[in-house]
């Protein structure tokens, strides 16, 4: 069975690499001999041992008929998108490592996959190494997840690590991740959050049936959150964490949000330090489940890859539990579904603003439960009085 990569950049060129150091494993897992029949990538690569694999027109990969299987790392929608739809609809199995392609684009393409009795797997999109999205449709799918929180960025977990440990501010931290390349040039789809908000997208579609789109979940990221707040957190047995977060509520809709959140020092979430990633699903029958690993880089990425192409070969037919509908989640955007404690941190002493308030440090204060309504009605008290220098919900 014949495998072509798209893209040779850190997540293709790992992949390429397993299936032909580990040709003999990985055969063996699937069953059936697996080779790397094609490349593709419009830039040529003449010192390789597999050189002559590469292709520059996805149309000799399509057309191949001994290529069953194709695996694309190349990043974005288009053309991603276009060969994947293409390939689905030629019986082709699909995989992908592209978070933005499922996320947008995950209903139809899972929709075109069952039509035509193959599969699009997309592991390496969530979580890196992590067995999660597996784990979710096969062993947990029916459990009644209630909820899910997750540490789903690698590259802001690192930074607010750093700010932990050993007091660096925000921007030598990010200079830091920067330097070690945890973080891009352009730090931006990870530090304000839009890498988090697409993976939890495509974690609550999956889980709950139906379509939760990015631009339909509140995102903030981590750059405004300073050493005060740091060391306040801290005092009170807090850690800070870019939580991406969906919940189902009582009436079915969905409670979902991206933002820094205090975590309790008991929670496993709070342990999960530097580059690691960690998804915590409270379950009905289970209770609640931690899963935990490298959610990111080369190796791990491209592994979770390799099992997804394992998987085709092993799989006869389209797996049917692996689905969601192209129709609108419904999701809580009035935002007054649920209620949560805040910390809250101001230029003056609000403390006869703040009602029902717990004073954790000068100026700073802990909220009762409060709706985001009830939130941007205090914020504009405060805004009154002086300044609102920082507020952040606590994940209970």
């Amino acid at each position: 069975m014949k495998i072509a990569v798209l893209g040779h950049g850190t997540v293709g060129s790992g992949v390429a690499e397993i299936l032909l150091d580990k040709k003999s494993s990985v055969s063996s897992s699937a069953g059936k001999e697996i080779e790397l029949g094609a490349v593709l990538d419009i830039k040529k690569f003449d010192n390789l041992s597999y050189s002559d694999k590469f292709v520059s027109d996805f149309s000799k990969i399509l057309d191949d008929p001994e290529i069953e299987i194709i695996a694309e790392a190349m990043g974005g929608i288009e053309p991603a998108f276009t060969y994947a739809k293409s390939a689905l609809e030629r019986g082709k199995n699909f995989v992908t490592s592209n978070k933005e392609l499922v996320a947008e684009k995950g209903a139809k393409l899972l929709s075109i996959a069952r039509a035509h009795n193959v599969n699009f797997l997309f592991e390496a999109s969530v979580g890196g190494g992590i067995p999660l999205i597996r784990t979710l449709y096969s062993s947990l799918n029916a459990a009644g997840i209630s909820e899910i929180a997750g540490i789903l960025n690698g590259t802001t977990n690192y930074i607010l690590t750093k700010m932990f440990r050993f007091g660096t501010d925000y921007e030598s931290a990010l200079s830091d991740a920067q330097n070690l390349g945890y973080a891009e040039r352009d730090p931006s789809a990870d530090v304000l959050g839009w890498d988090a908000c697409r993976k939890i997208s495509i974690l609550s579609s999956l889980v709950w049936g139906k379509t939760l789109r990015p631009d339909e979940i509140p995102t903030e990221g981590i750059v405004n959150i300073t050493s005060d707040d740091v060391s306040l957190a801290e005092s009170c047995g807090f850690s800070i964490k870019l939580l991406a977060r969906a919940k189902q509520l009582s009436d079915g809709k969905i409670f979902a949000k991206v933002s820094p959140a205090l975590v309790k020092n008991d929670s496993p979430l709070s342990t999960v330090n530097d580059v690691f990633n960690a998804v915590l699903v409270r379950a009905d029958t289970t209770g609640d489940v931690l899963l935990y690993g490298k959610g990111a880089g080369k190796l791990p990425t491209a592994s979770a890859v390799v099992s997804d192409i394992i998987e085709c070969a092993k799989t006869e037919n389209n797996i049917k539990n692996l689905f969601w509908e192209d129709g609108a989640q419904s999701s809580a955007s009035e935002r007054d579904s649920v209620s949560e404690r805040y910390f809250i941190r101001t230029s003056f002493d609000a403390s006869s603003i703040i009602k029902d308030t717990e004073t954790i440090g000068t100026n700073a204060y802990i909220t009762s439960p409060i709706t985001e309504s009830e939130l941007s009605v205090l914020k504009e008290k405060i805004s009154e009085h002086g300044s609102l220098l920082s507020n952040i919900p606590l994940f209970e």
